[in-house]
């Protein structure tokens, strides 16, 4: 047992390394001005598969909902009054598709009449939830550094934190983060935003509010078969939580102790293409989820349970957070094959079962997120990493073109890779239950490896 868990987890190693680049992406030349918020539209200019079943409203209704608009429109420039009335044409801004049904108005209303987190500002973090929003392209995983005057600060800090990591070097050099582990949890900031807008607002609220917190109802059906199995896969990942009933229960969310100077950094401190505070919070919130409550925002590692890397999250990390801030039933397809050495030796499943897996997600209203691989002359795998399929078209001779997201290139718009290309290299994806199930021949358990994990642990007790 110990080796099956301990296979496991070295072949989705790769899984936790961000960085990887690709000089074949066409049209992905860099925006001039990270700072300027791109008009909005449904689509983002390319053809996409998504749609949202929300009724949709453009309209002020209410006394509440026109006195709220106008607190929140005295806070804007020019600039974000005009994305902010965008919001309200395309009924983004009256989206109610929340855990507790507030619409991202609510949400905005709250972080600029209530009080926010030490060293945060008000008027930042409504422009970045507002930017956000309507236009999900801008997230980033990039690291900003550390001032002078912070520096001091930050070593102590994280050296306090080191007793919790795997490694426990006791180096100034750990907050200097060039290359970001937060893939996973990019990816996932990114999906919250653009498939569920007030839930993400209600995140940004929660978590930019004194509380560093954000609760959330799930149902537990859909982290586990049972609700023993979703209790105990909830006390692995030690994430707080209350049952409501057999049924569900309310859990917390919050990012590491060290995310609030990293965000009070990025407050005062941003540069293009670096992380915004709102960024740092969400993006360690969700590295928390998954790392069982291991991680460090100021050195960008983690320890935790299942995971012998001390950089980002595997893939049944990656599978947990999804279920849990999405409270869905997803499972993660494995599609590619590797040994215990890390070498790709073939495949569970042909890629036009693959392709089928991601287009009729897709064409649910999904956004995909996978891992995908680089691999060495060996085919021994060197660098893997996480991006969002929003969308797929065809081209001018009828190749199928999937529309993307990476939150590690530094290019704050969609790009686009070739079906040929890029499914070959996936080794994952997210997706619903219903559309492989009827596949589940390729499927494995996402719980297996814990399942295993939790009787390796009993039988040594």
């Amino acid at each position: 047992m110990v080796e099956k868990i301990n296979s496991l987890i070295k072949q989705n190693n790769y899984n936790t390394i961000s960085g990887v680049k690709n000089t074949a992406v066409p049209n992905c030349e860099k925006a001039t001005n990270t700072n300027y918020i791109p008009q909005f539209t449904a689509s983002s200019g390319v053809i996409n598969s998504q749609t949202q079943n929300i009724q949709l409203r453009t309209s002020l209704d209410t006394k509440d909902e026109k006195n709220k608009y106008t607190k929140v429109v005295s806070r804007l420039d020019k600039n974000g009054r005009k994305v902010l009335d965008m919001l309200l044409k395309n009924g983004l801004l009256l989206n109610s598709n929340s855990n507790d049904k507030s619409t991202v108005l609510d949400n905005l209303y709250k972080i600029v009449t209530e009080p926010r987190a030490k060293g945060l500002n008000a008027d930042t973090i409504l422009k970045d939830t507002i930017a956000t929003i309507s236009y999900p392209y801008i997230i980033t995983q990039q690291f900003g550094d550390i001032p002078e005057q912070y520096r001091d600060e930050a070593i102590k800090a994280n050296n306090s934190d080191k007793s919790n990591l795997l490694d426990s070097s006791n180096t100034a050099n750990d907050i200097d983060v060039e290359h970001s582990g937060t893939c996973v949890a990019a990816s996932t900031e990114f999906k919250l935003a653009k498939q569920m807008p007030a839930e993400f607002a209600r995140f940004a609220q929660a978590l930019s509010s004194p509380s560093l917190s954000v609760t959330k109802k799930i149902g537990l059906n859909n982290l586990a078969d049972n609700t023993l199995n979703a209790v105990w896969l909830l006390n692995a990942f030690e994430v707080p939580f209350k049952m409501n009933d057999f049924n569900s229960a309310e859990l917390t969310f919050a990012p590491d102790k060290n995310a609030i100077l990293r965000a009070q950094i990025q407050t005062t401190n941003k540069d293009a293409y670096e992380r915004s505070p709102l960024d740092v919070l969400m993006q360690s919130t969700f590295m928390q989820v998954g790392s069982q409550q291991s991680y460090n925002s100021l050195s960008d590692k983690r320890a935790g349970k299942f995971n012998q890397n001390d950089k980002g999250l595997i893939e049944f990390e990656k599978t947990f957070t999804e279920s849990v801030v999405f409270d869905k039933n997803i499972l993660s397809v494995t599609y590619q094959t590797v040994d215990e050495n890390a070498r790709l030796v073939g495949y569970e499943t042909d890629m036009e079962t693959t392709k089928r897996h991601i287009t009729e997600a897709l064409d649910m209203g999904e956004t995909v997120i996978l891992g995908y691989t680089q691999t060495d002359a060996d085919n021994v795998i060197v660098n893997g990493h996480e991006i969002s399929v929003v969308g797929y078209k065809k081209d001018n001779k009828g190749n199928m073109i999937f529309i993307c997201n990476d939150t590690d290139d530094n290019i704050p718009k969609p790009i686009e890779y070739s079906a040929d290309y890029l499914i070959p290299k996936i080794h994952h994806a997210a997706l619903p239950q219903s559309i492989v199930e009827k596949d589940l021949n390729i499927v494995p358990n996402w719980v297996e490896g814990i399942e295993n994990y939790k009787q390796m642990k009993n039988s040594a007790a």
